[in-house]
């Protein structure tokens, strides 16, 4: 592969860039894609979840700390543009935040999906990923409005008449959506307990539906989980060093349990044959 293939990724917060789908953007920037980020909020809503970092200059902080730990986590999966979308991060359903003019989620639709659609003709990418419609494990505003602008702004971005003031159009010719497996989470759990330590997924994660039979492409990168988990760990405020959840594993034990990460394609421009193991199959 050379600098000629283009990724974009589109997520909500600063974080979801390396729990979702991280290890693929490092393969692919390792193999010469030229990758690209859109952070559609600062995450100012974001809880500190790590003990060490709850600190008052920290709390006072927040969004600016929030901006660097991704400009960080970014590096060290090989982006090579960062792009914030603008918009203050929307808190939960009924929340003060919710209600902010200035959060994602009250911004005008049209709005939100021309200054996506600017990003878009800039950066040029052949394949987007970014959050599906179908998001039943964890309906948070921001995520839901991710998915409402992506394919909009995925359909409009080489049209010459829509949004003409957001630069030369430019037409991706896939998309993808982020996805989790239950037999990814079925393997994880069975590791931890071959290794005999204890699993952080209860019933909870086994009573949610099920994606499986909806994941189209697996990619198989499990030489970069070690770059996840440092990404992972740019996070300092949201993301423990001692969670069991993200940590308790061993990067190479979790390569052993699962050494993919699951997509579902959601638009596509070009033939290819499904399922796949390449997010640029059928790209020449």
């Amino acid at each position: 592969m050379t600098g000629d293939l283009r990724l974009l990724t589109i997520h909500a917060h600063p974080d979801d860039e390396s729990s979702k789908g991280s290890a693929t953007v490092a393969m692919y920037a390792d193999q010469g894609v030229v990758a690209s980020l859109v952070c559609c909020t600062g995450g100012e809503q974001g809880d500190i979840l790590n003990p060490a970092m709850d600190r008052p200059e920290v709390r006072e902080n927040l969004e600016q700390v929030r901006r660097d730990e991704l400009v960080e986590a970014a590096d060290v999966l090989g982006y090579r543009s960062v792009h914030w979308l603008g918009y203050h991060d929307s808190g939960m359903p009924d929340s003060e935040a919710n209600a902010d003019p200035r959060s994602f989620a009250q911004a005008p639709l049209g709005e939100a999906v021309g200054r996506l659609v600017a990003i878009l003709r800039a950066e040029r990418p052949h394949v987007v990923v970014t959050y599906g419609e179908d998001q039943q494990g964890y309906r948070h505003p921001d995520h839901l409005r991710v998915a409402e602008i992506s394919g909009p702004a995925f359909d409009t971005a080489g049209d010459s008449e829509a949004y003409p003031d957001a630069g030369e159009p430019w037409q991706p010719l896939k998309m993808y959506y982020v996805t989790w497996s239950r037999n990814r989470i079925t393997a994880l759990h069975e590791k931890f307990g071959e290794l005999d330590l204890e699993s952080p997924y209860d019933e909870r994660w086994f009573s949610r539906p099920s994606n499986d039979d909806a994941i189209t492409t697996r990619i198989n990168c499990a030489e970069y989980f070690d770059r996840r988990s440092k990404a992972l760990l740019a996070h300092r405020t949201q993301v423990d060093p001692d969670s069991k959840f993200w940590f308790g594993l061993p990067d190479h034990h979790m390569a052993d349990a699962y050494p993919w990460e699951d997509y579902m394609l959601g638009r596509s421009l070009v033939d290819t044959d499904i399922p796949e193991t390449d997010l640029f199959a059928g790209i020449e």
